[in-house]
């Protein structure tokens, strides 16, 4: 029923049915033993703590061994979810998976990776880091770190961040294959500070037009956006693309700070509220580099939190067109409170309001996270990925902009100019590539046997200049295809073959050039980013 449809590449839509199934528990009762009935009295005190009484019992008198950490952690899993779909506990093991990314940097040694047919390679080195200044190269393959063996067995990428991190200073032995060497190679790597990046990419793709793609919104964002602002209004800047697509967030005082480089002083952004958090606003400092200026902001539904935050003080302010589809709808503020055993939890606090006064926090129901999660798919389902009209707000939560825009709360940020999945029966064959990551995998694997010619490029533009997809290599992916079992579909390989071809470059230079060789060579048949273009020369 959806193959005819154009999915997007900044987010796949992979959304399964889940079925539930139902349990009857039965009960034997037993009387009470004499331990028991002092449990009993505790329970019966003024002293009663259900959670801790409750685990003790389980402890006692259950009749297997029990891992009472598991059991308290579980009790805090099950408070927070009847709360709302976003407080959420992170036990030690998942501590730092989750929080550095919003750090904006972590301790390792400086690969990206890929895993592949259970190997891991190396697309390419982090520049000055452990792994580069020791010679590891793009294309080598980490069959062992330290005496564990990691190729050929299944792993996970989160396995491997995990022996591949470690705290600076520490040492780690990884054995590499190298194509062309028979010997394994062993190299003896020191840790160290490994940035990690909001800023994906800020570049001029037309004339006077600037191109930001952010992320995420962590601890460094603030400063990678003022530089990236700072020279590309050196290059010539005057109008902007900034793409907030499949950004779900993170620190709220990133977004904030974001919001601020493109508002006049006293321009109201955001405020937050709770029950026990009295409302704290921010305003505009009036210290922004890009205040004026032609601004259109790119979202869809993988845009979440922060990116929302930005999106509505933009739209709120008259000061941005916003391009795309309805956004995730979290307007839920969480603090996190690190617990003595290493975990932490994230606690709804506050919800925030678009300077308009809205709230976009979509609907939830307490103790039903699936559901909530699975909203999107609902969404596709009924048709709003094809079409604005699909989207049903209610009248009670209108709201009108100075500029007398008509903007909505209640359910994320919807675009002023919505951009719908194209609906096409020739979609049909890129749909079942895309689904299968087949692209991906092709180019990937091009590179690696290619490496030695690739590397002749001098630098991104010799190589976009250079490099063509020639029938030769279209035809070896359309085989390449078949063999995974995506069937050639002659009317629809010519009626996605342009996207394809450039899809297919784009990754071949980002495995050689990194996100600045993607971007740059996938925008040109982005119907989004060229909607964008379209709309930046309309306005006056």
């Amino acid at each position: 029923m959806y193959n005819n449809k154009r999915f997007t590449i900044y987010l796949p839509i992979a959304f399964a049915l889940v079925l539930i199934a139902g349990f009857f528990l039965g009960a034997t009762l037993v009387k009470n033993s004499s331990e028991s009935n002092t449990l009993l009295q505790s329970f019966k005190s003024q002293k009663y703590d259900p959670v801790n009484d409750v685990i003790s019992y389980i402890k006692q008198d259950y009749v297997d061994s029990v891992n009472e950490e598991a059991l308290s952690h579980s009790a805090i899993e099950g408070i927070l979810a009847e709360l709302d779909p976003h407080s959420q506990f992170i036990s030690a093991e998942e501590f730092n998976e989750v929080n550095d990314p919003l750090l904006g940097n972590f301790d390792g040694i400086g690969v990206q990776f890929r895993l592949e047919k259970d190997t891991v390679y190396i697309i390419n080195t982090i520049p000055g880091g452990p792994s580069a200044k020791a010679g590891i190269l793009a294309g080598d393959r980490i069959i062992k770190v330290e005496s564990k063996l990691i190729a050929g067995v299944k792993t996970s990428n989160n396995d491997v961040m995990k022996l591949l991190k470690g705290e600076r200073g520490t040492k780690v032995n990884v054995s590499i294959l190298r194509r062309g060497v028979k010997k394994l190679l062993k190299f003896e790597l020191v840790r160290d500070v490994i940035p990690t990046y909001s800023v994906d990419i800020a570049f001029i793709p037309e004339p006077a037009t600037g191109y930001i793609k952010l992320s995420k919104f962590s601890a460094t964002t603030s400063e990678e956006l003022s530089q990236a602002l700072i020279t590309l209004k050196s290059k010539g800047m005057k109008s902007l693309v900034l793409d907030l697509r499949g950004n779900s967030g993170g620190y709220l005082q990133a977004a904030i700070d974001v919001a601020d480089e493109f508002l006049s002083a006293g321009k109201l952004i955001v405020y937050t509220e709770g029950l026990n958090r009295p409302r704290q606003v921010a305003n505009a400092t009036g210290k922004g580099l890009f205040e004026k200026g032609k601004l259109i902001v790119l979202i869809d539904e993988g845009s979440a939190s922060s990116s929302e935050i930005v999106a509505g003080a933009l739209q709120d302010n008259d000061r941005a067109t916003l391009v795309g589809r309805r956004s995730f709808g979290k307007g839920l503020v969480q603090e996190q409170l690190s617990l003595p055993d290493g975990s932490a939890i994230r606690l709804t606090v506050a919800r925030y309001y678009t300077p308009t006064g809205r709230s976009i926090q979509k609907p939830y129901t307490k103790g039903h996270s699936e559901e909530y999660q699975e909203e999107l798919y609902a969404r596709m389902i009924h048709g709003e990925f094809e079409s604005q009209d699909s989207v049903k707000f209610n009248d009670s939560l209108k709201y009108t902009t100075p500029g007398g825009r008509i903007v909505y709360g209640g359910g994320g940020i919807m675009p002023d100019v919505f951009l719908p999945l194209e609906k096409n029966e020739n979609y049909a064959y890129y749909n079942a590539i895309m689904n299968k990551g087949l692209v991906y995998q092709f180019a990937f694997e091009y590179t690696d046997l290619n490496r030695k010619t690739l590397n002749t490029y001098k630098d991104f533009q010799d190589f976009d200049n250079r490099f063509i997809i020639t029938p030769a290599i279209f035809q070896s992916f359309v085989d390449f295809g078949a063999k995974n079992e995506v069937k050639p579909d002659p009317a629809g390989i010519a009626f996605s073959k342009n996207e394809i071809s450039n899809l297919f470059k784009a990754l071949v230079a980002r495995n050689l050039f990194d996100e600045k060789g993607f971007y740059p060579i996938f925008l040109k048949t982005d119907k989004t980013f060229v909607k964008a273009m379209e709309e930046l020369k309309k306005m006056k």
